[in-house]
């Protein structure tokens, strides 16, 4: 892409780019979707909310990192996809997209987009100190410090996405959501390597507990936190899987919008699209703590059934 992104944008949608008009119903149809994903988003998030709040059986520290990435997951719904739809629907009508409003919406996308990484991050982080200290979780994973951590993503957040505003240009911003996303994504990586053989040890270690009869009892406390451990961290795990396969494409394309030879008028044709897998992401995310966290789902069917026994009465 080149140095302003913004004027790039106009140049697409202004018709001096023919294959605008080939694009016009796939653009309209992004827009639709987005606004159906407006709702499903935002209601699905605020129940899950609900029901996170709800479920004794989380642990704690779990319980407030999953808020904290709900809570993000409502900001695309409420803020950033509207705001989305208003620049291509500009952009459609062959309205002059203004920079002002168009920065505005790229400081939006980012904030809440680099918030959801970085919980998917610190939720990683955690699970992996849960089954790495076993017993002294507890005691070094403290609620202030889970507090604090949530604190530290949405104010870095905050720090990252707001380079744009006071950068005229976008090559600073999109060097430093890069390279964030780089970093993030390979500690995710690494850490999810290292749980895999934590888990592995101590499954190898109950079955050897199972051949003793004596400690029989012990055995019965291992296996149990054991299975539990295994449960969020797969459970957390398939959240991560889902965010790289929706995150991956707009990570393509800001690598190649860093490469100059590639086409920068091409890269914005890949942009209503990649950034509508990126939303949809925010969607997917609450049925995934339904299907794969027990408690959670279990709390979201509660809701529902106190729901419709209302519509009932």
């Amino acid at each position: 892409m080149a140095e302003n992104d913004c004027d790039l944008l106009n140049e697409f949608f202004s018709g001096t780019s023919a294959s605008v008009e080939v694009f016009r119903p796939a653009l309209v149809a992004n827009c639709v979707f987005n606004g159906f994903l407006c709702y499903t988003t935002i209601i699905l998030n605020i129940v899950t909310i609900h029901a996170i709040r709800k479920t004794a059986l989380l642990p704690k520290s779990l319980r407030t990192l999953l808020l904290s990435l709900a809570a993000s997951d409502v900001g695309v719904g409420l803020l950033v996809q509207p705001l989305y739809i208003s620049v291509v629907v500009s952009g459609l009508k062959r309205k002059r997209i203004d920079c002002i409003s168009y920065k505005g919406l790229y400081v939006v996308i980012n904030f809440f987009c680099i918030s959801s990484l970085l919980n998917v991050v610190t939720i990683s982080v955690d699970r992996f100190l849960a089954v790495h200290l076993h017993l002294r979780y507890q005691e070094l994973v403290t609620h202030k410090r889970v507090i604090a951590a949530v604190i530290s993503i949405w104010l870095l957040s905050a720090i990252i996405s707001s380079i744009v505003i006071w950068n005229p240009l976008f090559i600073i911003s999109r060097v430093a959501g890069f390279v964030n996303m780089t970093v993030c994504l390979i500690l995710v990586v690494i850490v999810y390597w290292r749980i895999y053989i934590v888990l592995k040890r101590h499954k190898n270690h109950i079955q050897s507990l199972q051949i003793q009869e004596a400690q029989q009892g012990v055995q019965n406390g291992d296996l149990l936190n054991f299975l539990k451990l295994r449960k969020s961290a797969l459970g957390t795990f398939y959240v991560f899987i889902v965010f790289l396969i929706c995150y991956l494409p707009s990570y393509i394309r800001l690598f190649f919008s860093l490469a100059p030879p590639l086409s920068p008028i091409s890269l914005n044709e890949a942009w209503p699209h990649t950034m509508t897998l990126v939303f949809l992401n925010s969607s997917l995310n609450p049925v995934i703590y339904c299907w794969k966290m027990g408690p959670i789902r279990r709390t979201v069917m509660d809701i529902m059934r106190g729901i419709v026994n209302r519509f009932r009465e």
